[in-house]
């Protein structure tokens, strides 16, 4: 049995309703004379006979009227998008703009519908991508950095080519934890767990970190995982990890700058031979980095001493650069 105009245009409905597409319907002067499937906010605005102008808005009527005659006088498709606030939400739609009919009797017929969640993805994205793209270009500068550093303290290829990729391993410790966070950092104790890994002897029991558990931002993790994997590695080629001793504590607790919250995190190393005094070379990276490049990448604070017996490195970083989770 065939269907009736009135079952056909019944199914067109119930298709339009399905896809969350609206149609309208204008003549030559740009009245609306026909109009199906409007979200509510429109249909209660909508009369025959009205203006794109009483259904949108002074703003985007004008807008959709010069556009609209456009395609009425070129034949060419457009397509438009308009913003609308509904109870206190900014709704984004899209409207495709065609002319209909024969000569002298142009209409037009635009096919519209609702683009807030595309477009809100599309604005994430974008975000996302220019968030990239700046922590790229921030770790691209510290790698070559670390490159340029590097090289002006090693005297052999051998000896650069050892160092360099210790340090970019390191950086890429820091960086997997960020990532895994979808940038909003790392925790401390992850953080160094992570750069001691390589180098803690299994025979001297579990790692050694204490204290309160912040979250860092990208920026301090990147930083202070370079100045944990100085200490590291400095300790396994000289110092208490060489000899399988575990004489080594990392302790985070609560501190102030300038009357600003912070947190000190502390390295304290005990030396095999008690009467040793251990020299980091003046101008080697190790000591750099220490001292100057990661205090002042975190706007914090640091000291190295180098007493007998002992290595001790503090770090104050200011609240600006963590989190207060948890304390062990």
């Amino acid at each position: 049995m065939p269907f009736t105009f009135e079952g056909k245009a019944a199914m067109m409905e119930r298709a339009l309703g399905s896809a969350g597409i609206s149609i309208l319907c204008q003549d030559a002067r740009l009245s609306i004379f026909y109009a199906e499937n409007l979200p509510p906010h429109f249909a209660a605005l909508f009369m025959p006979g009205g203006s794109d102008a009483a259904l949108f808005g002074d703003a985007h009527g004008r807008y959709l009227t010069a556009l609209k005659h456009k395609v009425l006088e070129t034949g060419i498709p457009n397509n438009a998008e308009v913003e609308i606030d509904v109870d206190g939400e900014r709704r984004t739609y899209e409207l495709k703009i065609q002319r209909t009919g024969e000569r002298g009797a142009h209409g037009l017929l635009s096919v519209m519908t609702e683009v807030t969640e595309s477009r809100h993805r599309e604005k994430v994205l974008k975000s996302l991508l220019r968030e990239l793209s700046h922590r790229s270009k921030n770790l691209l500068a510290i790698i070559q950095g670390i490159a340029t550093q590097t090289a002006r303290n090693t005297l052999s290829l051998d000896s650069f080519l050892l160092k360099f990729r210790g340090r970019l391993q390191s950086l890429s410790n820091s960086q997997d934890l960020i990532t895994d966070s979808s940038w909003r950092g790392a925790y401390l104790f992850e953080l160094a767990e992570k750069q001691f890994a390589p180098y803690w002897p299994e025979t001297a029991g579990s790692m050694p970190i204490y204290g309160i558990n912040a979250h860092l931002t990208p920026n301090a993790a990147v930083h202070l995982g370079l100045a944990l994997h100085e200490l590291i590695v400095n300790s396994a080629s000289f110092g208490a990890i060489s000899g399988g001793a575990a004489s080594i504590t990392l302790n985070c607790r609560e501190a102030m700058i300038n009357d600003r919250k912070a947190i000190e995190v502390a390295w304290a190393e005990v030396l095999h031979d008690q009467s040793e005094v251990h020299e980091f070379s003046d101008n080697s990276f190790g000591r750099t980095v220490l001292e100057r490049v990661v205090p002042s990448s975190v706007n914090g604070r640091a000291e190295l001493n180098l007493v007998p017996g002992r290595i001790e490195y503090r770090l104050t970083i200011p609240e600006t650069e963590f989190e207060i989770f948890k304390r062990v």
